[in-house]
């Protein structure tokens, strides 16, 4: 290193030129490279409908000793996306169903805070009918969607290369219709009955929001990658830096002994050189 500054006064000042473009020009490529206008996000709105004081059809069998209540509930096919059953005050065994003729994906860990590891779109099943057992009787809830794929429900991303591509990609993955959208709720109890549980359907539609291109925020980008090209730098250059002063330092160190061993020879030989 010495030699090479020797050589070359201006090393130093050279190598930390380029240390400093290359920073700036690769941390101008990382922040390049994480925003690409062809990724699009779009967002839905979503309304909640809720089904409440419909009045149940019951139907009594005397040869099984059991009481059916039925209801029926117009709900709107448009982009649904979530039918959520809640029924309460249910005696001891009842069995509780909820039948759609389309079909519907449901689990028992469907909308369960804490379930590591579900995946509904490995573990739901889609039936036209999904039923519950409740032993103990009180409330129970049956959880269903119309489709295991997210990109219809909420917000999703969509790649293509202009925004009226993006948008139309947007409403082919939002826009459907579940048809027949009837949906039926039996409660069936054991014993003859004549007061009704509680039944309550809330259904989700989702509808198309707006659309933008995927942008992050220059700034803090642009802060991360320098920060990470610096250090990647930093390994490199300070231990160089570092051997270089060291050796600097000691070869001053050294002047210093050398400069002060001739003045102790010096003045050793001086009296001498005096007699003569």
């Amino acid at each position: 290193m010495r030699k090479a500054l020797a050589q070359n006064p201006n090393l130093l000042r050279t190598l930390l030129g380029l240390s400093f473009t290359l920073i700036f020009m690769l941390s101008y490529a990382v922040y390049g490279a994480t925003v690409s206008p062809s990724y699009y996000l779009y967002d839905t709105d979503s309304t909640l409908t809720t089904h409440e004081n419909i009045d149940p059809v019951r139907i009594y069998q005397e040869d099984t000793n059991t009481t059916t209540w039925t209801w029926s509930v117009p709900a709107d096919g448009a982009n649904l996306t979530w039918v959520n059953l809640t029924a309460v005050e249910l005696s001891n065994g009842a069995e509780v169903r909820l039948i759609n003729g389309a079909g519907l994906f449901s689990h028992q860990k469907l909308g369960v805070d804490g379930a590591d590891g579900f995946s509904c779109r490995d573990s739901c099943q889609k039936n036209t009918t999904h039923s519950i057992i409740v032993e103990e009787g009180g409330e129970i809830s049956i959880i269903a969607l119309t489709s295991t794929d997210p990109a219809r429900r909420s917000n999703g991303t969509v790649y293509a290369q202009t925004e009226s591509g993006a948008k139309e990609k947007a409403l082919d993955a939002i826009e459907y219709e579940h048809s027949p959208s009837l949906i039926r709720v039996e409660i069936i109890e054991k014993g003859n009955r004549s007061t009704a549980p509680a039944m309550t359907i809330t259904t989700v539609n989702e509808a198309f929001a707006s659309i933008g291109p995927f942008s992050v925020d220059a700034a803090t980008e642009f802060l991360w990658a320098l920060a990470a090209v610096v250090g990647c730098f930093a390994m490199v250059l300070i231990p160089s830096f570092t051997v270089y002063f060291a050796a600097n330092a000691k070869e001053k160190r050294d002047a210093v002994k050398l400069a002060a061993s001739e003045q102790d020879i010096n003045e050793a030989l001086g009296p001498q050189n005096e007699d003569e």
